[in-house]
C-alpha cells in the first residue's frame, strides 16, 4: 500500500478486573483471569481522527488493534434513508450498509460486514509466526476470511458445516494458503466450532478467537463508527440481527469510546437485536432475565437451524453470559431481543430492495423485519435517530455482474471425529 501507516498504539484491559496489560501477540484472555471475561483494547487516542477513504476500513485505524494494513478493504457506508424512512414514518432513519453497492462507495467483495472482522484480525495477526489461523463459521465469516487471507497470503484453516459450504463463493479462485474442512451433512455451526477446537489442540494452529478477539469486535465496531461520524451524534436505537451478538457488543463498546471522545453526545443507544424464529436461544435467555443460556437439546437445535433461512444466526453458544458480553451490554445500554420468522424476513427483504434499491442477506432481512414490527407495535419517538445495521447485501447483484467460483472442502469429517484422524488429515494439508 502506498499510504503511510503506523501500528496503532493501545493496551489491553480485562472487563472484569480493569487490569491492564500489553498485547504480547495473540492474547484472547487476561493473563490472570479468575473467571471468563472479555478483554478490551484501550487506545492511546481518545478522539478518533478518520483517515481518507483511500484507506478503506483502516480509515478507522485509530481505534483498530492493528500493526499493518492489508490490501483490498472497504469500509461500511452510512446514508440517510429515504424510501424505507418515508414508508415507516421515521425521518431520522440511517442505514449502515456493508456489502456490494459501488454507487454508495462500498465494495466488499464477499458482500458481508464479516470483512470488517477479517481485515482487522488479519491486521493484528503475525504472518511470520509459523502458525495457521483457524476460523469456524456458518458461512459469511468463512467467505470473508478466505478472501482476505487469500489476497494477503495469511495461512488459514476454515471449519464449516457441509450444509453451508454453498456460502463459499468467490469472484476469483482462493490461494492455496487457505484450506476448507467441513463437518458432514446434518451438522451445524456448533459442530464446526468443535472441529476447530480439535484443530487448535495441535501445535501449528491458533484459534482466531471469535468474540474474545479484540480485533474482531473492534473491526465490527466500524459500523457504529461509520454511523456516528456520518450522523454527527450517537444514535438512539441500533437494530441488528444476531447469531453470536458480537456485533452488538462491538457497537456498545464503540458507544462507550464515542462518549469518551466527547464530540458525539453522551447517550447510550438501545440495542435492538433480533433472531430468526424458531432458533431463538438469545431471545429465550433474555426474556427469562437469565445471564446463563438456557438448556437446549442438540438434536432440537439442529432441527431449528435447518428451518431458518438466516443460517448465519445459528450460534448455540454465543458470548452472552461472559463478563462484558451481550447480557452485560444490553443491561447497560437498554434494548430488547426481537423475533422474525422466514416469511416476515422475506417480505422485509423485498420491501428494502423496492424502497432502497439493493438486495440484502437473510440476516439483514430479519433486522429490517423486526424494525418494521417494532415501529408498528410500540410507541417510539418517531424523531428518534435510528441506526439500521445492514450486515450484508448486494450479493445477488454481485453474482449477476461477476463469474463466481466455489471453494470445495479438502476433508469432510464426522460430527464427532477422533482427534487422531483430525491430526492425520490436517497434517496432510499444511
Amino acid at each position: 500500500m502506498s499510504q503511510k501507516f503506523e501500528a496503532t498504539k493501545y493496551i489491553l484491559e480485562s472487563v472484569d478486573t480493569a487490569e491492564q496489560f500489553e498485547d504480547t501477540g495473540w492474547l484472547l484472555d487476561a493473563p490472570n483471569a479468575k473467571k471468563p471475561s472479555l478483554i478490551r483494547a484501550r487506545y492511546s487516542k481518545n478522539q478518533i481522527d478518520l483517515k481518507g477513504d483511500s484507506y478503506g476500513l483502516y480509515k478507522f485505524a485509530d481505534w483498530l488493534p492493528v500493526n499493518k494494513m492489508l490490501g483490498g478493504s472497504s469500509a461500511p457506508v452510512t446514508y440517510k434513508s429515504k424510501g424505507l424512512a418515508k414508508h415507516l414514518g421515521l425521518p431520522n432513519l440511517y442505514i449502515t450498509f456493508s456489502g456490494y453497492w459501488p454507487e454508495k462507495g462500498v465494495n466488499m467483495r464477499t458482500c458481508s460486514f464479516k470483512e470488517t472482522e477479517a481485515y482487522t484480525v488479519g491486521g493484528r495477526f503475525d504472518n511470520n509466526s509459523g502458525k495457521v489461523l483457524v476460523v469456524a463459521s456458518a458461512g459469511n465469516t468463512a467467505r470473508a476470511f478466505a478472501r482476505v487471507c487469500s489476497d494477503n497470503n495469511i495461512p488459514l484453516l476454515l471449519c464449516v458445516p457441509e450444509d453451508n459450504i454453498n456460502a463459499l463463493w468467490f469472484d476469483e479462485p482462493i490461494n492455496d494458503c487457505v484450506k476448507l474442512v467441513a463437518t458432514k451433512k446434518g451438522s451445524d455451526y456448533f459442530d464446526a466450532i468443535h472441529l476447530s477446537n480439535l484443530a487448535c489442540s495441535l501445535d501449528m494452529f491458533v484459534p482466531e478467537g471469535g468474540a474474545k478477539n479484540v480485533a474482531r469486535r473492534d473491526g465490527m465496531a466500524t459500523t457504529m463508527l461509520s454511523a456516528t461520524t456520518h450522523i454527527g451524534r450517537i444514535p438512539d436505537y441500533y437494530f441488528q440481527a444476531v447469531g453470536s451478538g458480537t456485533g452488538a457488543i462491538a457497537a456498545w463498546e464503540a458507544n462507550i469510546r464515542l462518549i469518551a471522545d466527547g464530540r458525539y453526545g453522551d447517550n447510550k443507544m438501545k440495542l435492538m437485536v433480533s433472531q430468526n424464529k424458531p432458533f431463538t436461544p438469545i431471545y429465550d435467555a433474555w426474556k427469562a432475565d437469565s445471564r446463563d443460556m438456557l438448556p437446549l437439546d442438540d438434536d432440537l437445535a439442529r432441527k431449528q437451524v435447518e428451518e431458518i433461512d438466516a443460517k448465519v444466526l445459528s450460534n448455540r453458544k454465543p458470548p452472552y453470559p461472559i463478563t462484558g458480553g451481550l447480557y452485560d451490554a444490553m443491561k447497560d445500554a437498554g434494548g430488547d431481543v426481537l423475533l422474525a420468522d422466514n416469511s416476515e424476513a422475506a417480505e422485509a427483504a423485498k420491501l428494502f430492495e423496492d424502497l432502497e434499491g439493493n438486495d440484502i442477506h437473510p440476516a439483514a432481512s430479519v433486522a429490517v423485519a423486526t424494525l418494521i414490527n417494532y415501529i408498528k407495535n410500540n410507541s417510539i419517538d418517531k424523531d428518534a435517530t435510528i441506526m439500521l445495521n445492514i450486515t450484508g447485501g448486494g450479493e445477488e447483484r454481485f453474482k449477476r455482474e461477476k463469474d463466481v467460483v466455489y471453494l470445495k472442502p479438502s476433508v469432510v469429517f464426522d460430527i464427532n471425529p477422533d482427534i487422531n484422524v483430525v491430526k492425520e488429515e490436517l497434517e496432510k494439508l499444511f
